[in-house]
């Protein structure tokens, strides 16, 4: 939703996010294959990431679970 987008920041910097895009949602979702993808919070991702909010810095990803965004620090995915 663009309207939800537009208000939507990052809580711990306050930064604006955009959608992730296609080649980044892949690379996440290869490294979660093997196992290796981690959140902020240390735990593995339990399921493949379908589509994701970046910061505009590009250093994290909140993850979109069922178009709802997960808006968590510790749930967040560093680049």
């Amino acid at each position: 939703n663009e309207e939800l987008l537009k208000i939507l920041v990052c809580p711990e910097t306050r930064q604006p996010v955009a959608v992730a895009g296609a080649e980044l949602i892949a690379r996440l979702n290869g490294e979660f294959e093997s196992g290796q993808l981690r959140n902020r919070g240390g735990e593995a991702v339990a399921a493949a990431i379908q589509e994701g909010l970046i910061r505009e810095d590009g250093k994290i990803l909140y993850p979109v679970e069922d178009g709802i965004p997960v808006m968590l620090i510790e749930e967040s995915i560093e680049l």
